[in-house]
């Protein structure tokens, strides 16, 4: 029987199935058949790059033929969510600079050896630029502070995109206006209307690419702050679970985690403690 063009012939049950399951197998992502015209119009562009004719063809490459190895990233780059706004869910960023930060430096958190802020989670970067910016700020005001940021994703090319730190003006609408002035640089060619993260900021982030179910991490990091927000939706309650307590053997006791206002931990087994919406302390 003659293979139809992708173009043409959509992804059949049978295919869906394979990938939604190795897709959640691999990175802890629900793929429900609500999402199967997204999947199938987010791979158009993969199977047409491989050179392949069909939907059914790609999916023997990746399983039957052993070409998930190389294909694998582009598979996830493809079918993950990258929704994100510099100080979105502006109350963890209050939370932050009015209650933790002068809790901690008054213990001499940042000032003997940095301040380590991750974010595990960190799409195109507005998220790690947005801690990133409050603890500049911090910094500012209290003489020698210092910190560092992790940012990690599962996805390569937003972390490529964070690490250019380069945004639209409209992307960048919540930042405040005198941070703009600190932190932002307009480019030089007025007409392409965006900016760049300031070299000294972008300095103080590293970029690292990591799978959250993938645990134990192989991270030489004790965090002091730990922004993972609105990933854990995608993620049935067991990965849930064993993500936050991955995630809690890299968060110093005091620590502060921040998880997605429309998350919930409520009944795991895990050493935190509810301090504010959506905030636990390390315990």
């Amino acid at each position: 029987m003659m293979q139809g063009d992708v173009s043409t012939v959509g992804l059949s049950g049978r295919d869906f199935k394979r990938l939604a399951e190795f897709v959640q197998g691999y990175a802890g992502i629900k793929m429900p058949a609500t999402k199967k015209s997204m999947l199938e119009g987010r791979l158009r562009k993969r199977v047409r790059a491989l050179g392949l004719g069909s939907f059914d063809q790609y999916c023997r490459h990746l399983f039957d033929e052993g070409g998930w190895d190389t294909e694998v990233t582009h598979l996830i780059d493809a079918v993950t969510t990258n929704k994100t706004d510099f100080f979105r869910e502006p109350e963890h960023f209050r939370f932050l600079a009015d209650i933790a930060l002068p809790e901690m430096a008054a213990l001499g958190i940042g000032m003997q050896k940095p301040l380590m802020a991750w974010s595990a989670a960190a799409s195109i970067g507005a998220e790690a630029y947005s801690i990133a910016m409050l603890l500049a700020d911090f910094a500012a005001a209290q003489r020698g502070f210092r910190f560092s940021v992790l940012a990690t994703d599962i996805c390569t090319e937003v972390l490529e995109t964070a690490h250019r730190a380069i945004y639209s003006e409209e992307m960048i609408a919540p930042v405040p206006m005198d941070m703009r002035k600190r932190y932002l640089r307009r480019a030089k060619d007025s007409a392409s209307h965006t900016v760049r993260i300031a070299p000294d900021l972008r300095s103080r982030v590293t970029f690292a690419r990591l799978n959250l179910i993938e645990g134990p991490y192989e991270l030489d990091l004790a965090a002091h702050l730990l922004f993972c927000r609105n990933i854990l939706i995608y993620f049935d309650k067991p990965t849930q679970e064993a993500v936050v307590g991955n995630l809690c053997w890299h968060l110093l006791p005091g620590g502060y985690l921040f998880i997605g206002h429309s998350e919930s931990i409520a009944g795991f087994d895990l050493p935190l403690r509810q301090v504010a919406t959506a905030v636990f302390q390390r315990v």
